[in-house]
């Protein structure tokens, strides 16, 4: 990715990166509380790509913190298509899905904290490993959680009324 950076004149800066064979996942989840209107942004990072057993690990996860039944808006990903039809056989009363269009990453309000991550608090970081870029990772998305009216942009932007 290149962005803009400052140099002195005449001085074009270099940086040096470590060799990206490694990877990080990052599963994200954005919340509103239905009466008190309060955000929420839960998220785990993986070492390896997202598969389904992550995506159930994560919904159980999101039903622990929100103790009530909520409506999980997904889009049409196969891993998240084939965790939710493995929810539907064990039929839990505390979830409703709802699937965005296809091809539709706009009217996503998740894919906001991605950008917000990587074109904002991370723009020209060059980590040197994947440990530091997953702690990197972490500290931006834990920094985005504490500001209400970022998130609340998010919707915004998707266009989502809340």
């Amino acid at each position: 990715m290149v962005r803009r950076t400052w140099a002195p004149r005449g001085q074009t800066p270099i940086q040096k990166s470590w060799d990206r064979h490694d990877r990080l996942s990052v599963i994200s989840a954005l919340t509103l509380a239905p009466y008190n209107r309060r955000f929420g942004l839960y998220f785990r990072i993986h070492d390896h790509n997202i598969r389904t057993e992550e995506v159930l690990e994560f919904i159980a996860y999101l039903y622990r913190h929100l103790r009530r039944w909520f409506i999980l808006v997904l889009d049409r990903w196969s891993v998240h298509r084939a965790a939710v039809r493995r929810l539907r056989e064990a039929d839990p009363w505390w979830l409703e899905v709802e699937w965005l269009p296809p091809y539709a990453p706009e009217l996503n309000p998740t894919e906001q904290v991605w950008d917000h991550t990587k074109y904002a608090d991370l723009a020209n970081f060059l980590p040197d490993d994947v440990d530091h870029l997953s702690e990197a990772v972490a500290a931006s998305i834990q920094e985005t959680r504490s500001k209400a009216t970022l998130i609340q942009s998010f919707f915004a932007y998707a266009k989502l009324e809340l």
